[in-house]
């Protein structure tokens, strides 16, 4: 797909993305889906409501009715699009920096579209293929402002309320100034825990933190947590489809220790787990211990959301999927990435243990990723070059699903290129950091010298 990456499209607003591509991108979509009425929700970025503009104009023109929703978390407006079988726009760049905006597209089902089905809707973009409405039959609008509540409603009811509740716990929330500053903090509270904040104020400039919520972004969360005595700290991104943990000792726990720990409690014989190309060793061992397969994907939620659905239509149980960055799918409950719902589900183990015990046989790896920006596609080019190079001259057999993966027994390294900024990752991981670090920066450093002679 040439307009539609891993997860959606994105771009620096005024540069990459435009006011005028998302009113293509919404008529495109329009004409594809052949409806009477869609929804349209952003994020708090501060482009969100020109680009949402632009998005329900789009919808308009080719006679759409529009139900906007406003600032929505992601999972709480896919919830609606499908409770209300309405396909959607979401207009949101996830854990990208204020710069940037983007467009996620959902089905009627409350899913986000699968390959196939923006393909389809990227070639009306290209082709400018639009449906034309006439003056007296253009879409019209209604404001929605219940999607938030209904959301919060319904994760009340999806989780052990019960069990958190008893257990009394004192959670430390960083929504990181995005969309879960909307409701998280009520979910967690409706939930019977004491809930302190911090970055909780929607802002889309994200002045507290940067929105990816890395470890080294979460300063201010690991203080609270030692602050307020705090059983756990969740972090979302910018759209809280994601969740990420601070255990009661205020250390950071990987995504990719959570994801295991998850997974450990939901896998059972026979089912399948689905994740990136960069999964970690972590739940290779989980879904080995539990008797599960695994199945990997291309990075990115479009194609974990893809294989989900092509594997639950052949009769495959898929209890949990995902990323080491925050982002799981329990897909009995919803095919979402659902930030406040992961945390929900980890606040249960908690309940049982503290979190540092949750995650302690799932921290016997090391991860180290290096991002290599560029700035011409003679650059971008000349790295991804390298990297073949750098993959077929290795001791390992390439896993060439997206970009290279090597893999060494207890090690691995990944290049590809990202599907949604300017950049090169390299991913590594062993038991010894020192030896990821290794593996990473060998691999990085042949692509900095084809950059540099690019």
């Amino acid at each position: 797909m040439k307009l539609f990456g891993s997860s959606g499209t994105r771009g620096v607003v005024g540069d990459g993305l435009t006011p005028e591509f998302v009113l293509r991108v919404a008529r495109a979509a329009g004409t594809v889906w052949e409806v009477d009425r869609a929804v349209v929700a952003r994020d708090t970025r501060t482009t969100g409501e020109m680009l949402s503009n632009a998005a329900t104009s789009g919808l308009q023109s080719v006679g759409v009715d529009v139900d906007r929703l406003g600032p929505t978390p992601t999972p709480a407006a896919v919830r609606y699009a499908g409770t209300h079988e309405r396909p959607g726009i979401l207009i949101t760049a996830s854990h990208n920096p204020p710069e940037y905006n983007g467009v996620k597209l959902v089905g009627a089902d409350g899913v986000e579209l699968s390959v196939a089905e923006l393909e389809r809707i990227e070639e009306h973009v290209l082709g400018e293929d639009f449906s034309t409405a006439a003056w007296d039959a253009v879409g019209d609008v209604r404001e929605v402002e219940t999607a938030n509540r209904e959301y919060v409603a319904d994760l009340l009811s999806a989780v052990d309320r019960e069990a958190i509740a008893a257990a009394d716990l004192t959670v430390a929330l960083d929504p990181g100034h995005g969309a879960g500053a909307l409701t998280s903090p009520e979910f967690f509270r409706e939930l019977g825990c004491e809930v302190v904040t911090v970055n909780a104020n929607p802002d889309g400039h994200f002045p507290g933190r940067d929105s990816e919520p890395v470890g080294s972004n979460l300063t201010d969360l690991k203080s609270l947590v030692a602050a307020a005595d705090a059983d756990v700290g969740i972090a979302h991104d910018g759209d809280a489809d994601r969740a990420v943990f601070v255990d009661e000792t205020g250390a950071f726990v990987p995504g990719e220790s959570s994801l295991a720990a998850l997974a450990a409690e939901a896998l059972e014989p026979g089912d399948t787990a689905v994740a990136a190309v960069n999964v970690s060793q972590r739940l290779v061992d989980v879904c080995q211990a539990a008797g599960a397969d695994l199945e990997l994907t291309p990075i990115g939620s479009t194609n974990i959301i893809t294989r989900i659905r092509e594997l639950r239509a052949a009769g495959e149980h898929v209890p949990i999927a995902g990323e080491g960055n925050g982002g799981i799918f329990f897909p009995p409950y919803w095919i979402v990435r659902d930030g406040a719902y992961v945390g929900a589900k980890f606040l249960e183990l908690v309940a049982e243990r503290p979190a540092s015990e949750v995650v302690a046989p799932y921290t016997d790896y090391e991860n180290v990723r290096v991002n290599l920006g560029y700035e011409s596609e003679a650059e971008l080019e000349a790295m991804l070059a390298a990297a073949r190079e750098y993959a077929e001259a290795a001791d390992a057999e390439p896993n060439t699903k997206d970009g290279y993966r090597l893999d060494y027994g207890d090690a691995w390294v990944l290049v590809r290129p990202s599907g949604t900024e300017p950049k090169v990752r390299v991913y590594a991981e062993s038991t010894s950091r020192a030896e990821a670090q290794e593996l990473a920066d060998e691999a990085a450093d042949a692509l900095r010298e084809a950059r540099e002679r690019a």
